[in-house]
């Protein structure tokens, strides 16, 4: 099969790095779903509304998805959210709203995307985790403890899996400019500036390409790593 035309799942494809890569996807010539909980997601690509910390609209994602496009046989696994506050005040809800969708629910979508990975013999699992997971930061001990345990998830799917044909990687995105950052004071943003060897913030596209890359079959002998997309601020964690 062409690997452009293969079946791409991008979870959190409604905004931001996910949309863009449902997008980038689409525009490479894949057949792309994407999951999103309210907005909606770029033309082209079959959206599918779904709360992955609900077990049973993970299924129902994954069945809609084959009956329309086939199996998933690459899945980016993007969806996260933030509840970010100093330790001493993160309360019990704090940690489990952000360890349910960043962590339980990217186990949600990886085991149920494994299924026809392992029956195919091929599958590309690509997990979007964060800088901060390795390097860490105030206030996000939720957060990177969320992404930097994506890490030992994909080591572990690839000492599982790799015999079947599938890869699981991450990307681990530095400062990327998004909504978000959009909003944040000049003076906040010239800060990150400084920390950031290539001097810049990075750019959705700069995500994209990297999860392109391990999408394809040239990277099919890349598995268990993580590559950092940030402009060298993470290096050497």
């Amino acid at each position: 099969m062409a690997e452009s035309s293969r079946v791409v799942l991008v979870t959190g494809g409604s905004k931001g790095i996910g949309r863009t890569l449902a997008e980038r996807f689409r525009d490479a010539g894949y057949r792309v779903a994407a999951t999103y909980r309210s907005g909606g997601v770029p033309d082209g690509v079959l959206g599918l509304q779904c709360d992955i910390t609900d077990q049973e609209q993970v299924e129902a994602a994954f069945t809609a998805v084959e009956a329309e496009l086939g199996p998933v046989e690459i899945l980016v696994a993007n969806a996260g959210v933030t509840k970010d506050t100093l330790l001493m005040r993160m309360s019990d809800e704090d940690w489990d709203t952000v360890i349910d969708t960043n962590l339980t629910g990217t186990f949600r979508v990886v085991r149920r995307a494994s299924r026809p990975m392992m029956r195919g013999r091929f599958g590309r699992i690509i997990l979007v985790s964060s800088v901060v997971a390795l390097l860490g930061s105030p206030g996000q001990v939720n957060y990177s403890s969320s992404k930097a345990a994506l890490v030992g998830m994909a080591r572990s799917i690839t000492r599982e899996l790799g015999v079947r044909g599938v890869t699981a990687n991450v990307i681990a995105p530095g400062f990327i400019e998004t909504d978000m950052t959009a909003v944040l004071p000049d003076d906040v943003i010239a800060d990150y500036k400084k920390r950031i060897p290539a001097g810049r913030l990075g750019v959705v596209d700069d995500v994209a390409a990297a999860a392109l890359f391990l999408a394809g079959d040239q990277a099919g002998y890349v598995s268990g790593a993580v590559l950092p997309v940030d402009g060298g601020l993470g290096m050497g964690h």
